[in-house]
Formats: structure tokens, C-alpha cells, sequence
């Protein structure tokens, strides 16, 4: 069988990892992205090698628009030749508008039904959604999905991501705890909320001074602003990492609230989001205990204090994550499931 998978950020590159490592071993695979720095620079830690198609249409929304439309059709002209048997993508809106259009069955993945803009313009044309089961069928049903095409699955797609993960701790320098500091996703369409982060990173550089405070940024523009008003006080990483290598060698993470920090907290590092993104997953590692929820610049400096000193209660956190991501099920066998259904 021939399997199309259509990658678009780099949560969904390293979640599809998984699945293809599994898949290529049966079946012929064919993998497409886009021209976008976010998922083209990660491509050389990982296994996949898209073909590259179309680009990242940016923050203004009729540039999205052009850019969405221009991809469908040089999509269109080359899945055409390739005619492969199925489609797995993250709710891609392009790959699912030629898919349907080729006649190609779609297996869809998401844990993202806030982004509404992407949902509205993928799920009509889905065979068969798959989901965390943490979040309701209900939530997709403005979407135009049949809830009997929804299968739910008992794990958390960061968790599939650092199931990939070898946890190796590289040796530090020095013995100085590290910080890092995770922005918004200031491009995406769902984002509306005012950001707070310049005032956040300026308390934890008066609070925490000997510590190493690192910022991993998402755009140049972002990049450069954070360069102007902090200068040298925090070391910014402005290009994509090796994200298992970062995560596994810091102390405390804060983060928007996004994949990034449920693959923090799910490795048991003390994190806190900033909820710029509220989603039904970080409400559940919240209520879980497993990070902590806060907006206010002074209440996380008190808990990244906490994190870096108080033991016995990173102990406990890191027991209650073990035994979390121990109860989660494979979703590959899922997948298998849901493909042989087709």
C-alpha cells in the first residue's frame, strides 16, 4: 500500500515519526511538508525527508489564503502521479481538500479542535478522525464530522512524541540550573490572547540572575524583539533544536501551553504554562498536577523557585508522570485498526 502523509509543524513531525518508522517496514511511504523554518529545520534530527511543497503562509490572513490555495493545487499535480491508497495527516485543510477530490480515503489526527479555522477546512472532507480520548466527540461537531467516524484513543500525542526519546543526559558545562522559556505560537490563526511574556522573562531575570536563561523563540521577528529589549541577559535560540536533547538537559520549562509543554511535563520536568493556547490537554495535565497553570509573572517566579529547590516535590511529580504515561495505550495499533476498517 501506498501512504501519503502530509506534515505541516513540527509537533506533527515528530508525532508522524512514530507511525512511519512503523509503517515503511510494509508498506511504500511518501511524506509532504511545506517551505516553513519551523518544520525545514528540524528535518536533520529526525528520520523523514518530505518532499517540500508550497509554503507557510505567514501571519496575515490573506496571505495565508493565497498561499493555502497555491499549495492545494501544486499538491493536486502531484499526488496525482503518485496516486497513493491513503492519506494520514494532522487535519491538513489541503491535503484533505485533493484527497477528497482524488478520491483518496483520509485518516485524520487531532488534539486541536480550538484551532477552528483548520478544523472548518479538513474535517468535512475526512474518512475517519482520530483523537485523544480526554477530549469529547462533541467538541468536533460543529466541524461537519460524523461522531460515529471519531475514534478515540487513551494516550497524549506529546506522549507518543517522547516515547521517541532516548532520555540521555548530556553532561553540562557547569552545574548552573537552566530555565527555558517556551513564547507563543504568535502566527497561528487561534492565537488571540495578549501576550504577557515580555513582562514574565523580566521577573525571572531580576529574581533568578545566576540561573541560565534560555528563550526559544518561533520567528525572526519575535527573535529580534526579544534581542532588543533583553540583550545579553538571556541566551536565545532563534533556529529549531534537537528538542530531546533541550528538554532533557533543563530544570524548569515555561511554556505557552502547547505541545511543548505537555512534552515537558510528561518527562517530568517542573513546568508552567502560560495558557496562551487554552485546550482541553494542558486543562488535564493541570488538573492532573502534572504542570502548574499561571499568568502572573510573581506567582511564577515563586514556582520556578519551587521547582529548582523543593526535592520532595519533584520526586512526586515525576512519580505520578511515570505512572500516567505507563496507563497510555499505543495508538499505532489504533491506526492499523481504523486503516484495515477502510
Amino acid at each position: 500500500m501506498k501512504i501519503w502523509f502530509d506534515i505541516l509543524t513540527p509537533k506533527q513531525y515528530l508525532f508522524f515519526e512514530y507511525f512511519i518508522q512503523k509503517l515503511r517496514k510494509q508498506h511504500k511511504i511518501i511524506s509532504t511538508s511545506r517551505k516553513y523554518q519551523q518544520v525545514n529545520g528540524i528535518r536533520k534530527f529526525g528520520s523523514i525527508n518530505p518532499i517540500i511543497i508550497g509554503k507557510h503562509g505567514g501571519k496575515n490572513n490573506v496571505d495565508k489564503l493565497l498561499a493555502s490555495l497555491d499549495r492545494s493545487r501544486l499538491l493536486a499535480k502531484k499526488i496525482e502521479k503518485i496516486r497513493p491508497n491513503l492519506l494520514i495527516s494532522f487535519c491538513s485543510p489541503e491535503a484533505s481538500r485533493v484527497a477528497y477530490g482524488l478520491g483518496i480515503p483520509h485518516i485524520a489526527f487531532s488534539d486541536s479542535p480550538h484551532a477552528k479555522a483548520v478544523m472548518k477546512l479538513s474535517l468535512p472532507y475526512v474518512t475517519k478522525l482520530l483523537t485523544p480520548w480526554i477530549i469529547p466527540k462533541s467538541d468536533f461537531k460543529e466541524f461537519g464530522i460524523d461522531s460515529k467516524n471519531i475514534i478515540q484513543y487513551r494516550a497524549i500525542d506529546a506522549g507518543i512524541i517522547i516515547r521517541n526519546y532516548k532520555k540521555i543526559r548530556y553532561k553540562k558545562l557547569n552545574n548552573e540550573k537552566t530555565i527555558l522559556i517556551r513564547p507563543e505560537e504568535s502566527e497561528a490563526a487561534y492565537i488571540n490572547k495578549k501576550s504577557n511574556t515580555v513582562k514574565i522573562i523580566k521577573k525571572i531575570i531580576e529574581k533568578f540572575p545566576d540561573e541560565k536563561k534560555i528563550v526559544l523563540s518561533r520567528y525572526k521577528n519575535q527573535t529580534n524583539e526579544l534581542k532588543k529589549i533583553f540583550g545579553t541577559d538571556i541566551f536565545i535560540l532563534s533556529k529549531p533544536v534537537d528538542g530531546e536533547k533541550l528538554l532533557n538537559n533543563i530544570d524548569c520549562f515555561v511554556g505557552s501551553g502547547g505541545t511543548m509543554t505537555a512534552e515537558a511535563g510528561l518527562l517530568g520536568i517542573s513546568t508552567i504554562s502560560l495558557n496562551a493556547v487554552p485546550n482541553r490537554i494542558e486543562d488535564f495535565l493541570v488538573r492532573k498536577k502534572i504542570i502548574v497553570r499561571s499568568e502572573n509573572p510573581y506567582k511564577i517566579s515563586r514556582e520556578i523557585y519551587q521547582s529548582l529547590n523543593n526535592t520532595s516535590i519533584i520526586k512526586k511529580r515525576k512519580q505520578k508522570v511515570k505512572k500516567l504515561v505507563t496507563s497510555f495505550e499505543d495508538p499505532y495499533q489504533v491506526l492499523l485498526r481504523t486503516i484495515r476498517s477502510l
